[in-house]
């Protein structure tokens, strides 16, 4: 083994985080099975978890950066709140209340959240979709220990 100890326990951690990735889209967001055995509706639920977990853990990773927040804990944490609806001269703004015990964290992370989104939304009029992702991203990583340089995607970012 050319690696020490230390490096070694590095390594099943990060084995153990990626399973428990598989681990929580199976049991926390249904990808446990369908009752289908139509292949193409199955398959565009499955796409669709997918895709809706991929939302989530980046919505998350932006309200609390220093930690991954799995979904058994995150959901109900963040999405027990009343939301109203106000316009008013050509502007909407949206208010949330939370019920949840634990509103004071919930504000300090929605408040976290909106202010990224509105800075980003001030700077980056002029910038293209692609460019706009990769802040959006660097911003998601940015607590991640890396230890190699991190190469940003190349691929075109679609938004509808």
């Amino acid at each position: 083994m050319e690696e020490d100890i230390f490096t070694l326990a590095q390594h099943y951690r990060d084995r153990g985080d990626a399973e428990n990735a598989f681990d929580e889209l199976k049991n926390q967001w249904g990808w446990l099975g369908y009752t289908t055995h139509d292949h193409a509706r199955s398959e565009m639920m499955t796409l669709f978890v997918a895709l809706v977990y991929n939302w989530w853990s980046l919505f998350t990773r932006l309200s609390f950066p220093n930690k991954r927040a799995e979904a058994i804990t995150s959901r109900p944490l963040l999405l027990h709140a009343i939301g109203r609806k106000t316009s008013h001269s050509n502007q909407s703004t949206l208010t949330l209340t939370s019920l949840h015990a634990e509103a004071g964290t919930i504000q300090v992370a929605m408040r976290a959240v909106a202010g990224f989104l509105g800075h980003l939304r001030s700077i980056t009029e002029q910038l293209k979709s692609t460019e706009r992702w990769r802040l959006i991203l660097r911003a998601v990583v940015r607590a991640f220990p890396l230890k190699r340089a991190m190469k940003m995607p190349t691929a075109e970012f679609h938004t509808a």
